[in-house]
């Protein structure tokens, strides 16, 4: 016999066979026309984010540069540095910051995941110590009730029986 009989959240099991939630989790799986778009931008993505496409651009945009200081026009040379460099440049720099922090956001949901896992676990094993302790308590409980029964035997014996003659 048990005072509580645990049951687990249904949301515990179907959690668990999903796993962590991840970036990659997040690509369209609609239309083929969707999952395309997706794959082309993330293609894309991939060849621009990264330091050398950051090299190979300010190599294309420095190349630009003389003209744009023989032009002796400070509105030339200010549109090259925000339009031809600047742009150029740090498109595939925030690329690349922007892949290593998802990368660390998959990190940290993984171990958010392993760290919920641990605790459902944990919790698992309360409720298993709760049961042991009750089908315990419940053992002394039949144990005291018959010594109880016992006791007021050996009282009901040793107890004169009252309203008798006199």
């Amino acid at each position: 016999m048990s005072l509580f009989e645990h049951v687990a959240h249904p949301y515990v099991a179907a959690r668990r066979l999903a796993g962590p939630v991840k970036v990659a989790d997040q690509h369209p799986t609609g239309s083929a026309f969707a999952r395309f778009n997706a794959r082309l931008g993330l293609r894309i993505t991939l060849m621009v984010g990264t330091m050398v496409a950051a090299y190979v651009f300010t190599a294309i945009a420095l190349l630009s540069l003389p003209s744009a200081i023989s032009s002796h026009n400070l509105t030339i040379i200010i549109a090259w540095l925000s339009s031809n460099f600047l742009q150029l440049t740090l498109l595939p720099v925030i690329i690349v910051g922007q892949n290593v922090q998802a990368a660390a956001a998959d990190k940290r949901a993984e171990a958010t995941f392993l760290d919920a896992e641990a605790v459902l676990h944990e919790a698992a094993e309360i409720q298993r110590h709760l049961q042991a302790q009750d089908n315990h308590l419940h053992v002394q409980d039949t144990a005291v009730a018959g010594l109880l029964a016992q006791v007021q035997q050996i009282l009901d014996r040793l107890t004169p029986p009252t309203g008798g003659t006199r």
